[in-house]
């Protein structure tokens, strides 16, 4: 049974613009893992971008806030994203979640899918 459905769009200029005017905003909204892996890439801030929009996502799915860095999203060896949450005993809700994450040069998408 799906319990949530959250879609979110952000222009990259706008986390690249963050970021640049606060060096401490990736550690605020970012895990490490995220950081590290938007890190080896050509473009860093689609890749960055592309994660805060699944946050903003997951936050629409499960219908409340939720602390930034207690939703990441990683990429299986296959390049699918997988999102997790840091704490497995919070109350969320659902059994499963489904992620997928697209990019372009200026904008980032990211819709989620709860299921119970």
């Amino acid at each position: 049974m799906i319990l949530g459905v959250g879609v979110d769009m952000i222009e990259v200029a706008r986390i690249k613009k963050a970021i640049e005017r606060n060096p401490r905003f990736c550690d605020k909204v970012f895990t490490p893992v995220e950081i590290a892996y938007s890190e080896g890439k050509a473009s860093r801030f689609m890749h960055l971008a592309a994660r805060f929009a699944a946050k903003e996502a997951f936050i629409k799915a499960v219908g409340h806030r939720v602390p930034w860095a207690a939703v990441g999203v990683e990429n299986l060896a296959s390049g699918q994203p997988l999102l997790w949450t840091a704490d497995p005993s919070a109350t969320y809700g659902f059994s499963l979640a489904h992620v997928s994450l697209t990019h372009i040069a200026d904008y980032a998408v990211a819709v989620v899918v709860l299921e119970k």
